[in-house]
């Protein structure tokens, strides 16, 4: 079983898009193709780039994290793309706990999509 990930993708406006997949390679090109497959908040936002991806584990637990950084401020997301934070971790119900925050294969090294470390995660925010 493919392991699942979450990515965010930066429109040409700044505005930022938050979702999950098995092949972010295959989900970013077709949110670039826009319709039928991609998503109807993206189309006609280009030119969109990759913003951050990141391997975090089963399904269930993509959507969680997906559903807890939908909630986030926009800067507390880009803390997230430079670098300066880490995916939260999932309450301990959870499941599949390897993997969790693992730079993706778009995102070789340890780094994010810009290139730059992944950092610790943030506290004390109340975001």
């Amino acid at each position: 079983m493919k392991p699942w990930h979450l990515y965010l993708v930066r429109t040409a406006a700044g505005h930022l898009y938050t979702g999950v997949t098995t092949d972010v390679a295959r989900r970013f090109a077709e949110h670039q193709a826009g319709a039928p497959k991609g998503a109807r908040s993206l189309r006609g936002k280009g030119p969109l780039s990759l913003a951050y991806a990141a391997a975090v584990g089963n399904r269930s637990d993509a959507l969680r994290l997906e559903r807890q950084i939908k909630r986030w401020s926009r800067q507390r997301k880009e803390h997230l793309i430079s670098g300066d934070a880490c995916l939260p971790a999932l309450p301990s119900g959870g499941s599949d706990k390897a993997g969790r925050g693992e730079p993706s294969s778009v995102t070789e090294g340890g780094h994010d999509a810009a290139g730059k470390d992944i950092g610790q995660p943030l506290t004390g925010q109340g975001q």
